[in-house]
Parts: structure tokens; sequence; C-alpha cells
């Protein structure tokens, strides 16, 4: 069963009229953050665990783990606050 934050964003990215917040909350997550954005690439468009994402990307599952709590709550709040405006 996915996460409540994976719920949530799944949530959000439902309430939109098309797939553009998405796009445009991972264009702003990669300048603040380009590993975790690729992370997000990786684990929700290609469906890789932490550890296979991590194996691409050169890094630890730890780092990656890391990476992907990071990305989760920073489009959380990103999508959100898009929503809202």
């Amino acid at each position: 069963m996915p996460s409540p934050a994976i719920l949530a964003v799944r949530e959000l990215f439902n309430q939109m009229p098309n797939n553009l917040l998405i796009n445009e909350s991972l264009a702003r997550l990669a300048r603040e953050n380009s590993r975790a954005a690729q992370i997000v690439q990786l684990r929700f468009f290609t469906g890789l665990s932490l550890e296979q994402a991590g194996e691409v990307l050169g890094v630890t599952e730890r780092t990656a783990k890391r990476d992907w709590a990071f990305a989760r709550a920073w489009l959380y709040h990103d999508m959100r606050a898009s929503i809202q405006s």
C-alpha cells in the first residue's frame, strides 16, 4: 500500500485538470535538488525500487531513501501551494 504522502500527492494530482502541475513541480524540485527530482522520476514514472533508483544514480539505497523522503515532502508542499493559489 502506498504511503500517506504518496496518496496525498496522487490526490492533489487528480484534482488538477491536466498533468501540468506535476511537471511544473518537478521542474522546480530539479532546480532545488536535481537528484531528488531524478529519484521521483525513476520511482513514479518507471516504477523502480529505491535500491534500483539508487543504483542508476550511483548512490546508496540509504541516500536514495533520504532523497525520496525529501522529494515527497517538497512536492506535497509545492503542489498544495500551487493548488491553493
